[in-house]
């Protein structure tokens, strides 16, 4: 069966009311459908990522545990089951020794019999599964202190970007399929200003990049525009 492709662009810029209480992070999201979705009040979802942690392009933990709060809050909000509340009900299955390392394991290890009982048992609908992180990617500037019998103070302006990117894949838990990819991406320029006392002025990047992925997957996994 054709399988129906749906790419929706937003972009949403973040500033502070004021440069000295936050700096300016832009965030796009972007997400591509493959099959259609809906949650009824008996269903629930999980976010993970890998669990071979730390790895390069997965997830962080906070990170997981900031999207997952998030879905499970709001008026649109859905029925969460915590990664630590899914690994315990899935054991072993999930646990760092048995995971699956990649997406393309997870057709086979979601139709093992058992498996697939266990999660009709616990109400599971979807599995999101999390990859990416965030990281500097420029710097400038200077900043030096001093201290002197009479006092002391620093002087100068520093400056850094950060940027996030997530991706997160939808998985149909009890047909093994993936419905679709939700990506976010966020990218801010923290100033630390100081003239005697050091004023950092941070983006807040990742947890922008978090609010905004949770707030489209929930609208994906609910089907609503």
């Amino acid at each position: 069966m054709n399988q129906r492709q749906m790419k929706i662009g937003r972009s949403l810029c973040l500033c502070g009311l004021s440069l000295m209480l936050a700096g300016c992070v832009t965030a796009t999201v972007q997400q591509v459908r493959q099959t259609e979705t809906a949650m009824t009040a008996d269903d629930s979802i999980v976010v993970m990522g890998r669990r071979n942690r730390p790895s390069q392009g997965e997830a962080e933990l906070d990170f997981i545990n900031c999207v997952s709060r998030n879905m499970g809050s709001g008026s649109n909000s859905v029925q969460v089951i915590t990664e630590q509340e899914f690994m315990d009900a899935l054991f072993p299955w999930f646990e760092p020794r048995t995971a699956p390392l990649s997406t393309n394991d997870l057709p086979e290890l979601l139709r093992q019999p058992i498996l697939a009982e266990r999660i009709r048992e616990i109400g599971l609908k979807y599995l999101v599964w999390l990859e990416g992180g965030t990281k500097r990617t420029a710097q400038g500037g200077s900043l030096s202190c001093t201290l002197t019998p009479g006092g002391g103070g620093c002087f100068g302006f520093l400056t850094w970007e950060n940027d996030s990117s997530y991706e997160a894949s939808i998985w149909d838990a009890h047909t093994a399929k993936t419905a679709g990819r939700v990506s976010s991406d966020a990218a801010g320029t923290s100033y630390m200003p100081a003239l005697v006392v050091p004023i950092p002025i941070i983006a807040r990047v990742q947890s922008s990049a978090c609010v905004s992925l949770a707030e489209q997957l929930k609208m994906f996994v609910q089907n609503s525009s």
